[in-house]
């Protein structure tokens, strides 16, 4: 392309009064590529941002790979040997047996809540730190100890410390199964009663652990789960939580038939597969603000081809062929898609910044599982915006372009 063929385009998207700047047309076209880019920019950090945190928050408590067993009774009485297994494996960075299993949790009060109960080693130096919900205690720690030396400590979820009123120093009741021994005169289940020192409260910012979940010491869930010296399963923390599928994979091969992995991606599929479903649906449908753009681009040089008809047509009496002409509107359409681009990618990453650092919109973290819209805006589509804004752009100008090259040099002149 030619200084002259730039120079024309240049001359083409300016007003028509001698002023250096912008027509008013051209302006509205760059506008409307703004709009659209960084709408788009914003959105796909908004996706990002929610899939990142939700994760985040969703392994505080949750390791990046289960080992569990088929079959109804969901317990390994082989546990030691397994996780000598585990820990074998070079991917793996540690590993620790784990028992759940759900109660009834009282205060004092005349109602129950219901909670899941955890069974972790606890807190000491040589303790494998498989997640990280130790390092979001609040109120003293998750060591377990009792101040009966008994080992009876449990750690409570911030929102349910606080709907039952209960410190560190205070007593919770829990209420289990237990064996699950059935009583031979009522015929119903003889459930197990025993008394614990509440000795850490942690807050992890995600409300179902933060409302439901409580932390105990391994034997006394144990006892709790009726399990006897067996545990639920094994927790698996990998190098790369990207690896954790392979990682579990290997594992499962490895130990073979009765045990089976799960792995984080696993254990929350529906809700990653919407994210990615949603983050896939919004692209394509603010994609289309940007295709709205790239009407106006071709708009704005139709009616220059029809307002410089008669110049298009003395230019090529004076030698410029036709897909010089075709270049210059190719140029002056690509200017716009350009310039658009880059203002969008300036203001969505401006916006994602603003709304990451200060929070502007508040959630609720009982419907949202946060409290406030997180942005996370990546390199990846940031490029897949600008190189779709910039095609859209030039395939805007295919019409226009080839309407200026097909006219006549005569009747062009003749125009008017």
């Amino acid at each position: 392309m030619s200084s002259l063929e730039l120079s024309i385009a240049w001359r083409y998207l300016r007003s028509r009064r001698g002023s250096k700047l912008l027509s008013f047309i051209s302006v509205i076209a760059i506008v409307g590529v703004v709009v659209g880019v960084s709408a788009l920019i914003v959105v796909m950090g908004v996706m990002n941002g929610l899939q990142r945190d939700l994760r985040e928050k969703i392994l505080i408590g949750s390791p990046d790979v289960r080992i569990l067993n088929f079959g109804s009774d969901m317990r390994i009485d082989d546990w030691q040997s397994v996780l000598r297994k585990v820990q074998s494996d070079p991917g793996v960075v540690a590993a620790g047996p784990f028992v759940m299993t759900q109660c009834l949790v009282n205060a004092g009060h005349a109602y129950n809540e219901g909670g899941n109960v955890v069974g972790l080693p606890p807190q000491t130096r040589d303790a494998p730190e498989v997640t990280d919900i130790r390092r979001h205690a609040t109120e003293g720690d998750l060591r377990f100890a009792s101040s009966d030396g008994a080992g009876r400590g449990i750690a409570l979820g911030k929102l349910m410390a606080s709907r039952l009123g209960t410190f560190t120093g205070d007593s919770v009741r829990l209420t289990c199964q237990g064996k699950g021994e059935m009583n031979a005169v009522t015929g119903l289940p003889v459930p197990l009663t025993m008394q614990f020192e509440v000795t850490g409260v942690f807050d992890t910012g995600m409300y179902e652990y933060d409302n439901s979940y409580m932390y105990v010491a391994l034997p006394v869930a144990q006892e709790l789960a009726g399990l006897g010296s067996g545990v639920t399963g094994i927790e698996v923390k990998t190098r790369d939580r990207d690896e954790a599928k392979e990682v579990g994979e290997r594992l499962e091969q490895l130990l073979a038939f009765p045990y089976r992995k799960v792995d984080w991606q696993e254990q929350n599929k529906s809700l990653f597969q919407a994210l990615k479903l949603e983050k896939l649906g919004m692209g394509l449908i603010l994609l289309l603000i940007v295709l709205v753009a790239a009407f106006n681009i071709v708009s704005n040089l139709t009616m220059v081809v029809a307002d410089k008809t008669r110049e298009i047509g003395i230019l090529k009496a004076m030698g410029m062929t036709s897909a010089a002409v075709r270049r210059v509107f190719f140029a002056q359409g690509l200017v716009i898609g350009l310039v658009g681009t880059l203002l969008g990618v300036l203001l969505g990453i401006a916006a994602s910044l603003a709304l990451g650092k200060y929070e502007f919109i508040k959630l609720n973290p009982e419907v949202y599982f946060i409290d406030h819209l997180p942005v996370a805006t990546e390199a990846v589509d940031i490029l897949v915006t600008v190189l779709a804004s910039v095609v859209i752009a030039a395939i805007a100008t295919l019409y226009p372009s080839m309407q200026a090259a097909r006219l006549y040099p005569i009747e062009a002149i003749r125009h008017e």
